[in-house]
């Protein structure tokens, strides 16, 4: 199997995050709705968006 450069460089930066917070799962949670809360302006509200089904005609 061949490695990818990214997949391993984003499972490096997962590791390094759970390891800051000791592996404890409540812990890794609470680190990441504190950088959702940090980085607002970035996220996206999909709860109004419509989709377009497969069968409609989705690229």
């Amino acid at each position: 199997m061949t490695r990818d450069p990214a997949i391993e460089a984003v499972r490096d930066a997962r590791r390094q995050i759970s390891e800051s917070v000791g592996h404890d799962p409540h812990r890794l949670v609470e680190y990441y709705r504190q950088k959702q809360a940090d980085h607002k302006d970035r996220l996206t509200d999909r709860t109004n968006q419509t989709t377009v089904s497969k069968a409609e005609g989705a690229a």
